[in-house]
């Protein structure tokens, strides 16, 4: 990753602004439409790992976990201006790190080319659908 200038953090508390503009630039309207349950749900998330250029958050990773069996990475965003330079993966590993003696480790993302690609650079297998 370049740019010595990103840090990351772990609190689970950000400016509600920075929060939902960091969601709208993903398009993940389903989480800015109510606001407060997006608080709510980043406030309650297991392990949350932010990075920020300055005081400005670009990018977060929040996981949902029950510490043995299985880990959830719900969410992943990195703002548009600052993608391409590594700081999605980082920010995934950074997330998981705690949860290396858990079992199942679960994704659920889109199924896009360049999706599918990123995610399985990072060791993850597109699961068998069911149906």
């Amino acid at each position: 990753m370049t740019g010595a200038e990103i840090r990351f953090s772990t609190q689970k508390t950000f400016d509600r602004d920075q929060l939902i503009a960091l969601y709208e630039d993903a398009g993940w309207t389903a989480y800015t439409d109510e606001p407060d349950r997006l608080v709510r749900a980043i406030s309650n998330s297991t392990h949350v790992v932010s990075a920020w250029d300055g005081e400005r958050l670009v990018g977060l990773a929040r996981v949902i976990s029950d510490g043995e069996h299985i880990v959830y990475a719900q969410d992943l965003l990195v703002h548009s201006s600052y993608r391409r330079r590594g700081l999605g993966s980082a920010l995934l590993r950074k997330a998981l790190e705690p949860f290396q003696h858990v079992r199942q480790t679960v994704l659920v993302a889109d199924d896009s080319p360049e999706m599918r690609a990123f995610y399985q650079s990072l060791g993850f297998e597109m699961a068998s659908r069911s149906g």
